[in-house]
């Protein structure tokens, strides 16, 4: 019997959970994550489709592995709800106008009408305070941003430690903003009448 040879990419799951610890010690760690949003993108553009979702995501690895080595997931199908066009394309168009508020909010502590604030929100609703040591290094609105999207960042992770928890281990993966938005590049790429 042959036994599985492990690759580097096997290990992307721990990118994951370093981004969430440089950014606990240092706010301005929380910029990394923007390769998040745009790797998925450019390779959905140049063809790839979604070879980082099923390759690269250190996310989706991250959920699996909590889900089956630690079996922390049900392994229990996910609702057809939760599958259907209608809530992938409405949770990333949430999802896509929480990140413009963010970025206007950043805007606005760039334009200076608008003071830093100093707060992570989680799931959109819970504020938790947050202190930054030194923002004399950067301009504000670095900080602003900074504080914006790793409050996203954790957010929709949370909701995907839930459905893993609750379903299959990648379930978050079914309904990730960028997974829907790499598909819809590679389908209007491909089939452009569609």
């Amino acid at each position: 019997m042959k036994k599985n040879k492990k690759s580097i990419l096997d290990y992307m799951w721990i990118l994951s959970i370093t981004y969430f610890i440089l950014g606990f010690f240092n706010i301005l760690f929380a910029w990394l994550g923007l390769l998040c949003f745009l790797i998925p993108i450019i390779i959905s553009i140049l063809g790839g489709g979604k070879s980082y979702c099923n390759i690269y995501c250190g996310r989706g690895q991250l959920f699996n592995f909590l889900g089956n080595k630690f079996n922390l997931s049900r392994n229990k199908p996910m609702p057809k709800f939760l599958k259907s066009k209608l809530f992938r394309y409405g949770f990333l168009t949430f999802f896509m106008t929480m990140f413009l508020i963010m970025l206007f909010n950043t805007y606005l502590v760039f334009a200076g009408t608008r003071d830093l604030k100093e707060v992570l929100q989680i799931i959109w609703s819970f504020k938790l305070p947050w202190k930054i040591s030194n923002t004399d290094i950067f301009p504000l609105w670095v900080y602003q941003f900074a504080l914006g999207f790793y409050s996203m960042m954790l957010t929709s992770t949370i909701l995907g430690i839930i459905t893993m928890i609750l379903y299959k281990p990648r379930s978050w993966c079914v309904y990730c903003p960028i997974g829907t938005m790499t598909q819809l590049i590679s389908k209007t790429k491909y089939n452009p009448k569609n």
